[in-house]
C-alpha cells in the first residue's frame, strides 16, 4: 500500500464566505493574488495556472487543472497535475466554513507519494508555498476592503 502525504492548512479570514468565495473563483481576482489562469467555475472545466518553473522537482511552471466539484461558498475541489516531466498529480480542495465575524478557510492538498523522492520534495516545497498563498489571499482581501464596503459581501 502506498503511503501518502497531505498538506492541511486552515486560516481565519475576517471576511464573509461570499467575499472569500469570489476571490477563489473569479479568474481575474485569482490572477491578482495567486497565479495567472483561465479558470471557470464549471465542473469538468480544464484550465491552467501559470507559475514559476521549479527544476528541482521537474515542475515546468504550468499546473494543469480541472474543476472536480464545488458547492458555492462551501467548497471547491480541483485536480492539479504537472506535465513538465515529473508525472505528479494532486487534488486541491478549499473548504469554507462561516465563523463569527468571518470565514474559516481550510485547504487540503492530497496525492503526495511518501515513497517517491520527487513527490516528497514537492510536498516540502508546496507546504511552504501554500503558507505564502494564504498570506497573499489575506492581504488581497484586505486590499479590497475599501472597494466593497457598500456591498454586503
Amino acid at each position: 500500500m502506498t503511503e501518502t502525504l497531505t498538506i492541511n492548512l486552515d486560516q481565519f479570514l475576517p471576511y464573509s464566505p461570499a467575499r472569500v468565495w469570489k476571490a477563489l473563483t473569479d479568474s481575474a481576482l485569482l490572477a491578482r493574488w495567486f497565479m495567472p489562469n483561465d479558470f471557470q467555475l464549471k465542473v469538468g472545466h480544464r484550465f491552467t495556472f501559470q507559475g514559476t518553473p521549479m527544476p528541482s522537482v521537474k515542475f515546468g511552471g504550468t499546473a494543469y487543472c480541472e474543476v472536480l466539484d464545488f458547492e458555492p461558498e462551501r467548497f471547491l475541489s480541483l485536480s492539479w497535475a504537472d506535465r513538465g516531466g515529473n508525472g505528479l498529480s494532486f487534488t486541491v480542495t478549499w473548504r469554507l466554513e462561516p465563523e463569527q465575524n468571518g470565514t474559516r478557510l481550510f485547504l487540503e492538498h492530497t496525492g503526495f507519494d511518501a515513497n517517491n523522492q520527487l513527490s516528497v520534495r514537492s510536498h516540502q516545497i508546496m507546504s511552504k508555498g501554500w503558507l505564502g498563498v494564504q498570506e497573499s489571499l489575506e492581504k488581497f482581501l484586505a486590499s479590497l476592503e475599501p472597494e466593497v464596503k457598500s456591498v454586503n459581501a
